[in-house]
């Protein structure tokens, strides 16, 4: 679909440029998908060359903007998401140093801020009592509320147990703290404060400003905002305003204007937006699942188990997690049901308030569960997670199924044991094998590149009648200074690391973590070796010289 922007100017004076979007015709609203096509814009485009603009109506509504409520912890953990661009697991990592108590100097610890597994957004008396002292102390008594604000919490699965997460005292204000503090202790910290202090301020006062604008029988619609009063806002002072910062000029009504431009701009329908870890709590909570201490193991439980990947901010479902989520809708359908889970946290809060007993509850649960579950045992076997082919083994007849294993899909013969042939499915299989000039030195067949766990590898090409493998070696131009026979390659170690030692290990062990350059020490002779991007030192431990220099004027 498309929409239409005009770009204006006034005609004298101020000539201030501003956006306002074809917004009607024959006065009839515009809906968003009305304009489909570009003959339909061609169309418009056309009607509104060398027409008049001039603004027929101008709207003043003076709005108030609120403050959030303290932070929860699930609230926490979005803004942590989305405002510091932390995991929900990153947040309450930090959110715990800031509560067990940080070194403020002179031996002395501190708790920065109050219990941060909370889903209360109340605020203790004397904690408000504080945040208005400070407020009228640092912005003026005119951004204090003259009686406290409190807030109702929202969440369905609520205890309150616990005041909202605050400072546990006002007066430590962030850029006091700063110096005790690291940069991601401080960042969460100051978010904490502000949003805890704002609470307790007067809301934003602003000027909505609305104004119609005719061009022949075309009402186009520009829509600003002007702030009269800061409120809360000023405590964000210096930071982006969470308010609308489309500044207009000043406008009269019947007043003709300078058409600029007209910019079509085209957009596209999109489906649904992926989850983030904010918006995957966010709905968490108001489903009622889960409890503040289980939404960031959540969040690492099904990437660590391979349901999902993120890729940038966004939650992409994995093959794994669409099987389990098969099998589990399939076979135990009221476990995984939403309601289900809502009423189970509900009835374990009855149990701890003591309104209802735990044998009875728990009975009535697992009963019906233990039982289901032994029968799926018997009917659920690894055969309902294949999925048979047209294709037939080439080793014995059978038809291929599709398996999973640990590195996602691949077809393998239905008659395994017996039969052990697999190949890779999709997009594995087109990748054209890579032979190189090495023989296998156990059958003589080529030696080809195989891709592994650990990285590339040469493989004999008669697998599986030949199992040989062997390391790819990558030789650096430089001779073992040691046995002075051997190459230095580069090797990796069970851990990863990349090393570099000698070609004839295991007979010389000569071996240096830094890459050589392939120079001598000019001090004691021994190999010289990268010390980082623009400096080279001696290897010897017993040697200081290092040398100032690039990679392309060695």
């Amino acid at each position: 679909y498309w929409e239409i922007e005009a770009e204006l100017a006034k005609e004298i004076g101020d000539k201030e440029h501003f956006i306002a979007k074809l917004y009607a015709k024959d006065d009839k609203r515009i809906p968003k998908l009305g304009i489909k096509n570009k003959k339909q814009v061609k169309k418009i485009v056309s009607d509104l060359e060398k027409q008049k603009f001039q603004i027929t109506k101008i709207t003043k509504k003076e709005v108030k903007k609120y403050s959030y409520p303290p932070f929860t912890t699930s609230t926490m953990q979005q803004a942590g998401v989305n405002r510091l661009r932390f995991s929900a697991k990153k947040t309450m990592m930090i959110a715990q140093q800031l509560y067990e108590g940080i070194s403020l100097g002179k031996g002395r610890s501190v708790g920065l801020i109050t219990y941060m597994r909370t889903d209360s957004t109340n605020l203790a008396k004397k904690a408000t009592a504080q945040a208005k002292k400070v407020i009228t102390k640092e912005f003026g008594e005119n951004y204090a509320l003259p009686t406290p604000r409190f807030y109702k919490t929202k969440s369905k699965s609520a205890q309150e147990a616990h005041e909202a997460i605050r400072p546990t005292s006002f007066e430590r204000k962030p850029e006091d703290l700063k110096q005790y503090l690291g940069p991601d202790q401080f960042k969460l910290y100051k978010l904490i404060w502000q949003q805890a202090l704002a609470c307790q301020m007067k809301e934003a006062v602003a000027d909505q400003v609305i104004v119609d604008i005719k061009a022949k029988n075309y009402t186009f619609r520009s829509i600003g905002s002007q702030i009269k009063f800061l409120g809360y806002l000023k405590i964000y002072e210096g930071e982006k305003l969470p308010i609308s910062e489309n500044v207009l000029p000043e406008l009269s009504e019947k007043e003709i204007l300078d058409l600029i431009k007209l910019a079509p701009l085209q957009h596209f329908t999109k489906p649904s937006a992926r989850y983030t870890e904010a918006t995957l709590v966010k709905t968490l909570e108001k489903e009622g699942i889960g409890r503040p201490s289980t939404y960031a193991p959540i969040m690492s439980t099904i990437q660590s188990r391979g349901y999902v990947k993120k890729e940038g901010r966004y939650f992409i479902p994995e093959e794994i997690g669409f099987v389990v989520n098969d099998l589990l809708v399939k076979h135990f359908p009221d476990i995984v049901d939403i309601k289900f889970t809502a009423q189970m946290e509900g009835d374990l809060d009855e149990i701890a308030s003591g309104d209802k007993k735990w044998v009875p509850v728990i009975s009535d649960f697992y009963t019906p569960f233990e039982d289901n579950l032994k029968k799926k045992e018997k009917q659920v076997s690894k055969k309902d997670f294949q999925e048979k082919t047209k294709k037939k083994c080439p080793k014995c007849g059978k038809s291929l199924v599709i398996k999973f294993g640990r590195f996602g899909k691949f077809l393998a013969c239905e008659g395994y044991p017996e039969c052990k042939y697999t190949e890779p499915l999709g997009e594995e299989k087109k990748i054209k094998k890579e032979y190189t000039k090495e023989k296998c030195e156990k059958c003589g067949a080529k030696m080809e590149i195989k891709h592994g766990k650990f990285g590339p590898f040469l493989a004999c090409s008669n697998y599986p009648k030949c199992k040989n493998t062997k390391p790819i070696i990558k030789k650096i131009g430089v001779k073992c200074p040691k046995c002075k026979e051997g190459d230095i390659i580069e090797r990796k170690s069970k851990k990863g690391r990349v090393f570099y030692g000698c070609s004839n290990y295991p007979k010389c062990n000569f071996a240096l973590w830094n890459k050589p350059v392939g120079k001598i020490c000019p001090k004691c002779k021994s190999l010289l070796v990268f010390a980082g991007k623009n400096k080279i030192k001696c290897s010897s431990k017993t040697c200081d010289y290092t040398k100032e220099t690039s990679k392309n004027n060695l």
